[in-house]
């Protein structure tokens, strides 16, 4: 239904007759006879209504359409016959055209005939003519009309594959379901939904052709909708099975019972899924990744359901596929955590938010500060001081390593120099920098750093770039001419987190490495010495074995994670240099370095 206040407008000419509303109504206020026949005969069914609603006269159409003969008519009540009365809104607007307030209503209503058909009808009422009283109310059948509309809107909601409704009737669904209303009436106000995607579907677009693609689609259409009729059995309604595209599929669920009821589902769409598929004389085997959602209606957004599911979809896939996976929101805040960390890394640079700590490297036989690790930190407007762990990777991955890297490299080197200044009397430290193998792919790195000794005045040999062991094992063309252009200059390069990958040791006589860096891992096994429990003998000789290879090939060795006195103890005992842990400081500003070497001084 919809009421509309519109100007006059002609009758519709539905036979295309030359009569017009005009005349019609003109006849029917004066009874003249060649109008009069012309009202009679039209096949638009039409009564005459005065100003209180009573049907003063009607022609035969509009008998023939309630199945009455059109005198019988006479006297009832219009309202009632077409059903006027049936919402406050059409009955308010009807009121006003009898009254002369309102030019024009139109409505549509289903009315059903005496003999038991239903047919669509559009409404019309206007005034009379010449300003006499009442109104000419006129009936238009639109079955055909909205028939047609209905299988048109058909073909437009559902998808042609698959025959599911498509992304937009499930959109409209979904949107539906979550308005305050729909919330309201009754039900468990919770939705959920199970967004999946076929892994390795277009392998069999490519090797077998769309042809296949688009049944095995439909295969998998009618067992998705299967699942969802025994999902859907003893309950109100069951889930809405939709094909978004391609080969993505959501199952919507209203009134959903909780988590367990769309785990059920999820896992009976798996089983459903991994039963081999006879499709064109083809049998093939798919699996799926499903993505599982399922939460209070109220405060719940189409957009925000869907992004939830998407995300979850992309845990199934990354997580080995073939599963499915349920919205975790920690995890989640993870995610937008380390995105708006990546979206905002190179103006933070640009906007001096890094700022380094130095944790001392300090000589195992006498205690004596050696050097610093610069050890770079983000402090974040938003998420506070963030350490390495939480933005090095991303700073990698995007490229934005290197600006940060070069920053790292002026800034520690600048300290250390600094540090010279102000201690002349003490023996220099020198400064140990992190840098990724991206910063020597994607920049100049030797470039770099003599530039930047050159700027700073800092000696060469006092500073130390450190390479994890996976990075400099696998040196090969630029890394490793850019490793031995810097060993040449005199710049210290050691292997960091040593012992956690597969050492080739031949090739390690053939680095230009001047240190290595047991990870922590190693150390770590020594430190239930001295506190009632027998140390492992192996976690010693391993470590033993490895700083008498470092020491044959001319290398010293660094201790990283030292906490207690009695790991120092036994690492200065088979032999290691310097060490780095707790057990000698934390991480520290510039100054309190500068407040350790006074102590030695």
């Amino acid at each position: 239904m919809n009421g509309t206040s519109e100007g006059p407008a002609p009758a519709a000419d539905l036979d295309g007759s030359a009569v017009t509303e005009s005349d019609i109504t003109t006849a029917a206020g004066t009874g003249a006879p060649a109008h009069r026949a012309a009202f009679a005969a039209a096949p638009l069914a039409m009564a005459v209504v005065d100003r209180e609603g009573t049907v003063v006269d009607a022609n035969a159409s509009f008998g023939e359409l309630l199945g009455a003969v059109p005198e019988e008519l006479a006297g009832a009540a219009a309202a009632d016959l077409v059903d006027l009365a049936s919402d406050a809104r059409t009955w308010h607007a009807y009121r006003e055209v009898l009254r002369g307030r309102q030019a024009k209503l139109r409505c549509k209503r289903r009315l059903k005939h005496p003999d038991g058909h239903s047919m669509w009808a559009q409404i019309t009422i206007t005034p009379l003519a010449d300003g006499m009283p009442g109104v000419l109310l006129s009936v238009a059948d639109i079955t055909a009309r909205r028939e047609l509309q209905a299988r048109l809107r058909h073909l437009q909601m559902h998808d042609p594959v698959t025959r599911l409704p498509n992304r937009t009737l499930f959109f409209e669904r979904l949107t539906a379901a979550l308005e305050p209303e729909s919330c309201e009436q009754g039900g468990t106000g919770r939705i959920g939904l199970c967004y999946l995607d076929l892994d390795g579907f277009q392998a069999v677009n490519d090797t077998l052709g769309h042809r296949v693609g688009d049944r095995l689609l439909a295969a998998v259409a009618e067992r998705l909708t299967r699942c969802a009729d025994e999902a859907g059995h003893g309950r109100a309604t069951a889930p809405l099975v939709a094909r978004l595209g391609g080969d993505e599929f959501a199952l919507l669920v209203e009134d959903s019972t909780g988590t367990e009821q769309l785990a059920d589902l999820a896992e009976s769409l798996l089983k459903a899924i991994q039963a081999p598929f006879d499709v064109s004389g083809n049998r093939m085997s798919v699996s799926a990744s499903i993505g599982v959602v399922e939460r209070q209606a109220a405060g719940t957004s189409a957009t925000g359901l869907m992004q939830a599911a998407d995300t979850t979809l992309y845990w199934a896939k990354a997580d080995g596929r073939d599963r499915w996976t349920l919205f975790d929101p920690e995890r989640n805040a993870h995610r937008v955590t380390r995105q708006a960390l990546a979206s905002t890394l190179r103006p933070a640079i640009e906007r001096g938010e890094f700022q380094l700590e130095y944790q001392p490297l300090v000589g195992m036989e006498d205690g004596r500060l050696r050097g610093v690790e610069a050890l770079v930190r983000w402090n974040h407007p938003q998420f506070g001081m963030l350490t390495p762990n939480r933005f090095i990777a991303l700073a990698e991955e995007d490229g934005s390593i290197v600006p940060l890297g070069r920053w790292v490299l002026v800034t520690a080197c600048r300290q250390a120099r600094q540090w010279q200044l102000d201690h002349p009397d003490e023996p220099p430290i020198f400064v140990s920098v992190n840098v990724a193998v991206r910063q020597v792919w994607d920049s100049d790195l030797v470039a770099d750093v003599a530039k930047t000794l050159a700027e700073t005045g800092l000696a060469p040999h006092l500073l130390q770039l450190e390479l994890t062991e996976s990075a400099v094992m696998g040196s090969a063309g630029r890394p490793l001419q850019a490793l031995q252009a810097l060993s040449d200059m005199g710049v210290g390069i050691a292997i960091d987190d040593f012992g956690t990958g597969y050492s080739n040791l031949a090739y390690l006589s053939r680095l230009p490495v001047s240190v290595l860096k047991l990870d922590g891992s190693f150390v770590r096994g020594f430190q239930y010495e001295g506190e009632g429990v027998a140390p492992n003998p192996a976690d010693e000789v391993v470590v033993e074995a490895m700083i008498q290879l470092a020491h044959r090939l001319g290398l010293t060795v660094t201790a990283e994670c030292v906490e207690t006195s009695a790991q120092a103890t036994r690492l200065r005992r088979i032999g290691c240099d310097t060490g780095q842990g707790w057990l000698y400081s934390r991480p520290v500003s510039p100054d309190r370095i500068s407040g350790l070497m006074r102590v030695q001084a």
